[in-house]
């Protein structure tokens, strides 16, 4: 351990408690991020200029439903995603843990794939564009990926490489080696970066009356980010998708590149196929 290196604060994970009741950071990340989505993708939905003809795609009101699908997609498919992406070894020896969400362990290509699926649901059963709900989706939930980071700083879980950079700082559980913050680089670019392009790209460029260009940028800057952060963070001990100095979370990151592409390839095909007044 480097002399005069920094310690970790010690935050309690523990937010406040009611009785027996205890709200840790990590859940109360989560809500607040998936709370703020909601209410953002309304205040897109409510500013008509934003659209194609400056007419919204669907009620302000669908959004209600939406999140009820979005939060079961991220919390259902984020630990599904920890469970089967990173340590089904571990978890086939200790099922019952899998149930155990509060003790931390969400995987973010879970909850991709799982809240991908249900917006296709959602979106066929509303008879909605697909494209336009998640380009919504996207630019509401960025602002909350960068959140919940914070909270996997305050859990001292995925924390770095070690590193001897003057802000390193000593984990519990990360031996004695001052290491790389890279909670909080993951939630500067995953999250503070990614929802400030994005506000740029709807606000600025008309992105949303193109359907599936938010979707795309999405898509390919935080595959961009977290290839970034992954050479920051201490990567996972065992995983088949950890190849030479690449890992698991970069190798993932290449399908979200190639998708990422391909809806902004879809989108602009649309946007050449219809009339510029339509």
């Amino acid at each position: 351990m480097e002399f005069l290196a920094i310690p970790f604060p010690g935050i309690n994970p523990v937010a406040f408690e009611i009785g027996p009741l205890s709200v840790k950071w990590y859940g109360l990340g989560y809500m607040v991020s998936l709370l703020f989505a909601w209410w953002y993708i309304k205040q897109l939905l409510r500013t008509p200029e934003l659209w194609r003809g400056n007419k919204a795609p669907f009620s302000p009101l669908l959004v209600d439903d939406l999140l009820l699908w979005i939060t079961i997609g991220v919390v259902v498919g984020g630990r599904l995603g920890q469970v089967l992406l990173y340590d089904p070894g571990y978890y086939l020896h200790h099922p019952i843990e899998i149930f155990e969400i509060w003790r931390g362990g969400m995987a973010f290509h879970g909850a991709l794939i799982l809240s991908g699926i249900l917006i296709l649901i959602f979106s066929r059963i509303h008879k909605v564009d697909f494209a336009t709900v998640t380009d919504l989706c996207c630019a509401g939930v960025a602002l909350g990926i960068g959140l919940v980071r914070i909270t996997n700083f305050i859990n001292a879980e995925h924390f770095g490489r070690p590193s001897d950079v003057p802000w390193a700082m000593v984990f519990p559980g990360g031996g004695n080696y001052t290491r790389h913050l890279s909670q909080l680089y993951e939630s500067l670019l995953e999250g503070f970066v990614m929802f400030a392009i994005l506000r740029l790209a709807t606000h600025k460029f008309g992105a949303l009356k193109s359907p599936g260009i938010v979707t795309g940028i999405w898509l390919i800057w935080y595959a961009v980010a977290r290839t970034i952060c992954e050479f920051f963070r201490d990567p996972e001990p065992v995983h088949a998708l950890n190849i030479g100095p690449f890992t698991a979370g970069q190798m993932y990151s290449i399908p979200m590149v190639l998708l990422g592409l391909w809806f902004i390839w879809r989108a602009r095909r649309g946007a050449a196929a219809t009339p510029a007044n339509a």
